[in-house]
C-alpha cells in the first residue's frame, strides 16, 4: 500500500492462479502461464515476517510466513478481513501464488486502492 519501489522479475514463465477475463476480474482456479518480465514484485514492509494465508482474512489457516526483506508478485487482489499493518488500514488482499494471501497493509504497491485485477 505504501509508495515506492517495485521489482520486475526476469527468468522463466511464472504460473498464475487465475486468468484475466475481459471485464478486468479474474476467474478464481483457472491457472495461466505469465511471462517473468511481465511479474512486478513488491517489497514486504522492512522489520516485518509476513503470514501467507490461504485466504483473504486472518480467519484463514497460515501457509508459511515470509522472510524479512523478502518481495512479492501480486496476480490479483480481493476483499477480506479489514487488517491494520505498517502501511494502514484496508480490507484488499493480494494474491500472491496458488490460494496465498497477504495483507495489502505488508505490501509496498504505491497504491492504497486496487493494483491488480480481482480475484474470482
Amino acid at each position: 500500500m505504501g509508495v515506492e519501489d517495485s521489482t520486475v522479475v526476469t527468468g522463466p514463465a511464472v504460473a498464475a492462479e487465475a486468468a484475466v477475463a475481459t471485464d478486468g476480474t479474474v476467474a478464481a482456479g483457472e491457472e495461466i502461464a505469465v511471462l517473468a518480465a511481465d511479474v512486478i514484485t513488491y517489497p514486504i514492509a522492512p522489520g516485518y515476517r509476513v503470514n501467507v494465508r490461504r485466504g483473504p482474512g486472518t480467519q484463514y489457516g497460515i501457509i508459511r510466513t515470509l522472510p524479512y526483506g523478502m518481495s512479492v508478485p501480486v496476480f490479483c487482489q480481493k476483499a477480506g478481513e479489514r487488517v491494520t499493518g505498517p502501511y494502514g488500514t484496508s480490507n484488499i488482499w493480494d494474491n500472491i501464488g496458488r490460494s496465498e494471501y497477504v495483507s495489502d497493509t505488508y505490501v509496498r504497491t504505491g497504491s492504497d486502492g486496487y493494483i491488480a485485477p480481482r480475484c474470482g
